[in-house]
């Protein structure tokens, strides 16, 4: 399929839906795989993905995510819809005919595809990589502000009912990826939502939308609050030490809403890695390219207009140059946004500012 076509975020219609059949084969076995640390829209997606499987017959399917499920929203997600997924140790890649990528693509590391196994299938709506482009099936299409937004087209081709469980996971899921059709959302976001919103279960959604918090989450707020600062029309926030690595972004969405701030940028430390999560009120930024050319052969990063993330590896690093390499991080992104007034303080007057 052509990348226009592509770009176009074009319904995908029986001929797509037919060349996903043909890339499933005559049967087998199909490992659907997200990207590690799913988020709403690929956890929805890849659930969406198994349905399609189970509508066209023949295949059997199963749902597998590197890394874990951490946010408390995304954990309510899974247990109040119980999505059928589960972390890849639990699961044998060599079983698996057939390997299908949702909202992730080859080549983005983000993913725990086997160095050994090529995907037959990729489902996504982030840039087209050129891994991607020597899968036997791929849809990807960035004029679309979430992967469910695929995926409920796919299901709409093939006479799925959008009810119950999938039309809930869906909605959700491009609610959670757009920020409630405020964040990159485009016309086909909103034809699906429209599409999604009477089958789905309204109450079960402002459980997962507003579940009980654990104790370390308050524990990393208070943390990122005390160390964060404004540099300029940027808010920093150094979280430290994660207890679950998509924290950045959950506090890079809060910091965005600080008055007089267009971009926010959190950095902490999982285990082996910093992680990064930045996210911009500006609908033309490209963030994504900007953290790729921030963090450059450091690591690796990838995101939309709008928001971005990455991931560097800090191997056996002493805990001085951790602090190092995170403080270079920031300066970095303070220069390639251009930045002149890169002076600030701490966010709450009563502390100083904090570094990493």
């Amino acid at each position: 399929m052509s990348k226009k076509g592509q770009a176009k975020g074009q319904g995908c219609g029986e001929p797509r839906l037919a060349g996903l059949k043909a890339a499933l084969g005559d049967g087998g076995r199909l490992l659907i795989l997200t990207h590690d640390n799913p988020d709403p829209d690929a956890l929805a997606s890849a659930f969406a993905l198994l349905k399609l499987v189970e509508k066209i017959g023949g295949v059997s399917a199963r749902i597998a995510f590197g890394g874990f499920v951490g946010r408390a929203e995304n954990r309510t997600m899974v247990r109040e819809l119980q999505l059928p997924v589960e972390p890849t140790n639990r699961v044998s890649f060599e079983g698996a005919d057939l390997i299908a990528l949702v909202d992730t693509q080859p080549g983005t590391l983000n993913n725990s595809l086997p160095a050994d196994r090529q995907a037959a299938i990729v489902i996504d709506h982030h840039q087209l990589r050129p891994e991607t482009k020597k899968v036997k099936f791929f849809d990807v299409r960035e004029g679309c502000g979430s992967t469910c937004t695929i995926m409920t087209q796919y299901l709409q081709a093939a006479g799925v009912p959008l009810v119950g469980d999938v039309a809930t996971a869906l909605f959700y899921g491009i609610q959670s990826e757009t920020q409630d059709l405020g964040r990159e959302a485009e016309g086909a976001d909103i034809k699906a939502s429209l599409a999604l919103y009477p089958g789905a279960d309204r109450e079960l959604i402002s459980r997962i939308r507003y579940p009980d918090l654990p104790r370390p989450y308050f524990r990393s707020l208070h943390r990122s609050l005390e160390r964060a600062r404004t540099r300029g029309p940027v808010i920093v926030s150094y979280i430290g030490m994660l207890d679950y690595p998509d924290l950045v972004a959950e506090l890079a969405d809060f910091y965005l809403r600080f008055e007089g701030a267009y971009w926010s940028f959190c950095i902490g430390q999982f285990k082996q890695d910093v992680v990064i999560s930045i996210r911009t009120s500006l609908r033309e930024a490209a963030a994504g390219e900007l953290l790729r050319r921030v963090v450059g052969a450091d690591g690796s990063a990838g995101g939309h207009g709008m928001m971005a993330g990455a991931r560097v590896p800090i191997g056996d690093l002493s805990a001085e140059d951790v602090r190092l390499k995170v403080e270079e991080l920031v300066n970095r992104f303070i220069k390639e946004l251009g930045v002149e007034d890169d002076t600030g303080g701490g966010l709450l007057e009563s502390t100083a500012a904090g570094g990493p």
